[in-house]
């Protein structure tokens, strides 16, 4: 199984639910408050607050903690100043680690970051040092029970989408970035709201792991993931099956 959507897998099996879903609320918000502020405070005028809303729904936020969030980012004084930034690396046995920051102080980030690659056996690179080995997507996900593999296949074409794989479980839909607002709204106009719409960087080639350097690629993940300004890590490793298991277990 593919790196981060496994390893999201894994932690999701720790327990902790309560402390991991005030986290998960805190990095939407900031996403939100972000977006507010990026374009108009209405999600119809405004793509990217529309993807965080939807982002929100993803973990259950309530609809007034989401308004408030609005309200505060677009109010007088505004709260906090968040500047997005990316960071890239490598982490155990050479796997690519890129991590996705929104933070109102970047030395802070930056050495919070840094201080987590040294720890647990990787380096902090330079911005562009890994993200060429991974392509820049956008991914719109639905239930297979929305529609037929055909017709989600002919309305994915239609609106401008590269490529869906379907299974028993779940449509998803693949974009380039540009077209990636473009092709949500169609089929979100044809088969209502999709399970998740976003950005994501998807590895092209992956390093497959064993149980020993699972382990420490995890741990480095993981506490990447819990820094209250990291919203989101991408890592180049592959689980065999037996592998995941054990660290399943």
């Amino acid at each position: 199984m593919a790196g981060h959507s496994q390893f999201k897998n894994i932690m999701h099996r720790k327990g902790a639910q309560d402390a991991r879903r005030a986290k998960q609320f805190a990095k939407v918000i900031r996403e939100i408050t972000v977006a507010a502020r990026s374009g108009m405070p209405d999600p119809a005028s405004n793509p990217r607050l529309r993807a965080a809303i939807s982002a929100a729904r993803e973990v259950n936020m309530p609809k007034d903690t989401v308004e408030r969030a609005i309200k505060k980012a677009t109010g007088a004084g505004g709260g906090e100043d968040y500047v997005e930034v990316r960071y890239e690396g490598y982490g155990p046995s050479g796997v690519a680690v890129i991590v996705e920051a929104l933070t109102d102080n970047r030395n802070r980030t930056a050495s919070d970051v840094r201080a987590a690659f040294s720890k647990y056996g990787g380096s902090l690179g330079e911005t562009n040092s890994v993200s060429f080995m991974f392509q820049r997507l956008g991914v719109v996900t639905y239930a297979a029970a929305a529609a037929s593999e055909d017709d989600m296949l002919e309305a994915a074409i239609e609106a401008g989408a590269e490529n869906v794989a379907s299974t028993a479980d779940m449509h998803e839909i693949t974009c380039q970035v540009e077209s990636f607002f473009a092709v949500r709204d169609a089929l979100e106009s044809r088969f209502g709201e999709p399970e998740s719409a976003k950005l994501d960087w998807r590895p092209e080639n992956s390093v497959s792991l064993d149980e020993d350097s699972a382990r420490s690629v995890l741990k480095l993940l993981d506490v990447l993931d819990e820094n209250d300004d990291v919203q989101n890590v991408y890592a180049n490793f592959d689980l065999p099956e037996d592998v995941a298991e054990k660290l399943s277990a």
